[in-house]
């Protein structure tokens, strides 16, 4: 993978979420809401390395933690 190759992915429990929106304000270029409020990430989540920042606060700002990173192997699939 090269320097510009996403790393990680970003994954919403659904279960979890309880659509405070906080993600949303923090990362709205990878973080959409529905039509009740709660958060998903269209696609395969895969986070561009100059949004990797934004990614790991808006995770850290979930008060449900329901949000995510996880790795992308070389195949494209998350580890």
């Amino acid at each position: 993978m090269s320097q510009d190759t996403p790393k990680v992915r970003l994954v919403v429990d659904s279960d979890r979420c309880q659509g405070h929106n906080r993600c949303n304000v923090l990362l709205p270029e990878l973080i959409q809401i529905d039509d009740y409020g709660f958060a998903h990430v269209p696609g395969t989540g895969a986070v561009p390395p100059a949004l990797a920042e934004k990614a790991r606060l808006a995770v850290r700002n979930c008060p449900e933690f329901a949000l995510k990173l996880e790795p992308i192997t070389d195949e494209g699939r998350s580890a």
